[in-house]
């Protein structure tokens, strides 16, 4: 069955009350039992918590008292949004996102993260939660990057991609723009062999692309993490994982942040390109189910609604994102320390 063909099927079965398509058939499971225990054994293990990274960023442009007043930027998902394995707050994600968001805007950015180290998708509706309820105003734009941990601990894809939708669907009803990382390509972890490796690639880029599939639909943007972000990684392993093999380093996740600025940029009209196709760069308006799977083969594409069932895949130029220290939160209080449960993605 083709990638797209299941992709279909299993945004489908999230829409409508679908049980849980797996994505490995019942006879690859026994083979790669081995593999997952080593696999288990090696990797995603020894990291403290990531470093807490909310705060005011590009306070150069201007305080919260300040009109318009600064942009607000959500941070949701696993220990990838969290930025589990680097020391500096200044080196998470999330940091090197509101860093380069500021820059883009020329106007501060005030980063709330209550991504989760080891968080599946059906907690998503509780790190939502920690951004809607608290008596702030939502977020302007949310990015949301998970899916890992859903393939590792074997959720039902359907599964998976109902509680995405719907805490999308949620963030964009506050009047949030979105986007979401879909996820990453789990077959470009070094200790992963044969066959794990290839079973690995293949049901984490089928669940990249009904991920795609749901989200779209809801007016959210999709960017495929695919194998962390591009060939560095195959050609860099050393530099682009952290040392526990598995989580990115801070190379690792400012290569990310790069791929997903100009698509958060391009959320809030921001972005000197527009939505339109740029034939020298490959892209391409097509169906939404053969543009996801072609996103989760690519990493960094972008996939975002055109008209209809058509979407548009988008391959924006990368730019570099500043790093710079937050400003430290008014009141510490307040929200939640991203990453405090057992090491996980």
């Amino acid at each position: 069955m083709s990638r797209a063909r299941t992709a279909r099927r299993i945004a489908a079965g999230a829409a409508y009350g679908g049980g849980g398509l797996g994505l490995v058939g019942a006879a690859a499971v026994g083979l790669v039992l081995a593999e997952v225990q080593f696999a288990k054994r090696t990797v995603g293990t020894g990291l403290g918590d990531p470093p807490r990274a909310d705060g005011l960023y590009g306070s150069e442009f201007g305080g919260p008292e300040q009109s318009p007043g600064p942009l607000r930027l959500g941070m949701l998902g696993d220990s990838t949004a969290a930025g589990l394995g680097v020391r500096r707050a200044r080196q998470t994600p999330a940091a090197l996102l509101a860093s380069g968001l500021a820059a883009v805007a020329e106007r501060p950015v005030e980063l709330r993260n209550v991504a989760l180290s080891g968080a599946m998708s059906d907690d998503l509706d509780r790190q939502a939660g920690l951004l809607l309820n608290d008596g702030s105003p939502a977020p302007d734009v949310c990015v949301i990057m998970i899916g890992a941990n859903d393939v590792t601990r074997r959720m039902p894809p359907t599964q998976s991609v109902r509680c995405l939708t719907s805490a999308v669907r949620r963030l964009r009803m506050a009047g949030a723009e979105v986007v979401v990382g879909t996820c990453p390509d789990l077959g470009t972890i070094e200790p992963v062999y044969q066959p794990l490796r290839w079973v690995a690639r293949r049901v984490s880029r089928q669940l990249a692309a009904a991920q795609t599939i749901g989200v779209v639909a809801l007016g959210a943007r999709t960017v495929s993490m695919g194998d962390l972000l591009g060939p560095e990684f195959a050609a860099n392993p050393r530099e682009m994982f952290g040392p526990d093999s598995y989580h990115p380093s801070a190379e690792g996740y400012a290569t990310a942040a790069m791929a997903v600025l100009p698509t958060l940029c391009a959320a809030l009209g921001l972005w000197p390109e527009s939505d339109r196709l740029d034939v020298s760069r490959d892209e391409d308006m097509l169906p939404v189910a053969k543009a996801a799977s072609a996103a989760a083969g690519q990493a960094g594409t972008e996939v975002t609604a055109a008209r209809g069932p058509w979407v548009l895949l988008k391959h924006r130029r990368r730019r570099r994102v500043p790093g710079e220290d937050p400003t430290p939160p008014a009141d510490s209080g307040t929200g939640t320390t991203a990453g405090s449960s057992p090491a996980g993605v």
